[in-house]
């Protein structure tokens, strides 16, 4: 979903299934116009490019993208020879485009914040503080990993606990998870478990169904960017609730409550 100064733009096409994109000319402003981009598909991309290349042909720069969740993050090294560095691709059209400033909230690893110019980072803190307002004052924080505790647990004055993954040597498939901190304070406890993004929920699950056997009492889970498909996910059957934001996920859940995030975060 693509929006240019708050007006949704929708896309048809020509029966050859290449795009014809119209754009209303008193949409754009010649001081600031502010493209927003929740990913629901590569051809958005496309989308984009095309949209800001027609804004900057009236001679409007000042553009500014806001893009809470960062398309193919995830790939964002090559190990191997025949690995397709796709992050690194996607930022060089991105910083093609030369905008003012690229918004995003809580990206998945600091090679994105590298490779995307102007980059101005939304910490998730302000979300997960209304979630914390929600549950009871006495809520442990959970990290899955160390690199998650290392990048929440010094932005809350809570008590916390972690994970250690544990990989198969050969597949790099997570068999288990080691939790580490005040074992013995989590029994009759609420947690919230905190992370960048979802996908399958498998590591939450494992966390989930540990903390459990510990003792905890009621878990939750917050996620800045949720995969659509986590609707399937094993963890929605262990947690009491997830919440997230509307970065990337656009299903509906019983047990999901989304946060509206938009470019007025920003301002």
């Amino acid at each position: 979903m693509i929006k240019l100064n708050n007006e949704l733009i929708t896309p048809k096409y020509f029966s050859d299934a290449t795009l014809d994109i119209k754009m209303d000319i008193d949409l754009l402003n010649k001081d600031n116009n502010i493209i927003e981009w929740y990913f629901d598909n590569n051809e958005e991309l496309i989308v984009l490019y095309f949209v800001t290349r027609y804004i900057q042909s009236k001679a409007i720069d000042n553009i500014d993208l806001f893009m809470p969740y960062i398309p193919n993050a995830r790939k964002d090294r090559a190990q191997r020879s025949k690995d397709v560095f796709s992050l690194k691709y996607f930022s060089e059209i991105i910083n093609n485009l030369n905008f003012k400033n690229v918004y995003v909230l809580d990206p998945h690893s600091i090679v994105s914040e590298a490779l995307i110019d102007r980059i101005r980072i939304i910490t998730p803190e302000k979300y997960i503080l209304r979630v914390l307002d929600k549950l009871d004052a006495s809520t442990i924080m959970f990290y899955p990993d160390e690199g998650a505790m290392k990048r929440y647990s010094g932005k809350f004055d809570k008590e916390f606990t972690y994970g250690i993954k544990v990989r198969d040597k050969e597949t790099r498939v997570i068999n288990s998870l080691q939790i580490e901190g005040d074992l013995e304070n989590i029994k009759d406890k609420d947690i919230l478990m905190v992370d960048d993004i979802c996908a399958s929920g498998k590591t939450l699950c494992i966390a989930a169904k540990k903390l459990k056997e510990l003792g905890a009492k009621n878990i939750y889970v917050y996620v800045s960017h949720l995969e659509n498909h986590a609707t399937n996910s094993e963890l929605l059957e262990v947690i009491n609730k997830l919440f997230t934001t509307n970065s990337l996920f656009r299903n509906n859940h019983p047990k999901i409550e989304i946060i509206e995030i938009s470019s007025k975060d920003i301002s």
